[in-house]
């Protein structure tokens, strides 16, 4: 199969893109500096990325939630089906309401589709923006004491390339979390015990969240993006755990006490 990854350089996207590979399977990587090029904010773009592809992942940046989201992936998910695309994959947010409204025209587009739904990724603490405040031994957020049941991106595309590659996963929504509820003073102290060396949490408010983030440079729409997930989506709603990581895979999913203890292995 011939399969474009969106998002080919992210933290999903890469992982899905290299086991594809290791699959036989040709990948484009969806990303500015792939060939072709491939960039959401311009969709001349689109197209070439698309034309003989089979199957697409669809990882929307920055998010679902931005405004403008949705008319991309509806624009996008028309040229798919016109480009003779077979099949869809959608990383979408667990329990968003703009993200749902995504899902929607993926589900009514007549193609092959799966929707993987998923919130917070345990490499948040050590591949993204938090990895600083991991090092730095603080961990400042708005978080509150909402609980959060973490999911490792390994298994997020381990499942994305299930549904891209093999049958049985057509119409299907994955709910995608670890195994357990931890709050991110959970987190802190599981990183902390892995690594030998105290990483604290401490809980700020949305005000001197945006404040700070502002003043490191973060552009306002990144900021208000946060704001949203910090006030609107961490607000319990996903405060549960769900089992589409065995649905799909038939494997249970990875704890977050294994993924600290082995990227505390990896970077001692």
């Amino acid at each position: 199969m011939t399969i474009l990854v969106t998002g080919g350089t992210g933290k999903t996207g890469r992982r899905i893109a290299d086991k594809l590979t290791t699959l036989g399977h040709t990948v484009r990587v969806g990303s500015r500096s792939g060939t072709p090029p491939f960039d959401w904010t311009d969709r001349d773009t689109w197209a070439p990325a698309l034309a003989g592809a089979d199957a697409a992942y669809l990882a929307y940046q920055p998010d679902l939630i931005v405004p403008g989201a949705l008319d991309d992936i509806r624009a996008f998910t028309e040229l798919a089906v016109r480009s003779g695309v077979r099949r869809l994959v959608l990383l979408s947010g667990r329990n968003e309401p703009e993200a749902q409204a995504c899902e929607r025209v993926v589900r009514e587009s007549g193609l092959e589709w799966t929707v993987v739904t998923c919130g917070w990724f345990m490499q948040n603490f050590t591949e993204g923006y938090l990895l600083e405040s991991v090092l730095d031994g603080a961990i400042a957020l708005p978080a509150r004491e909402v609980a959060e049941p973490f999911v490792d991106a390994d298994d997020i595309a381990d499942v994305a390339v299930a549904a891209l590659v093999e049958d049985g996963h057509t119409g299907r929504t994955y709910e995608l979390t670890g195994p357990r509820l931890l709050t991110f003073a959970d987190a802190a102290a599981e990183l902390s015990k892995a690594t030998g060396r105290e990483i604290a949490y401490i809980p700020i408010t949305m005000e001197q969240y945006a404040a700070g983030a502002a003043e490191h440079g973060v552009p306002g729409d990144v900021v208000a993006m946060l704001t949203t997930l910090f006030t609107e989506v961490l607000d319990g709603r996903n405060a549960y755990v769900a089992d589409g990581v065995r649905e799909a895979l038939g494997r249970p999913a990875r704890d977050f006490t294994d993924f600290a203890a082995a990227w505390a292995q990896s970077t001692s």
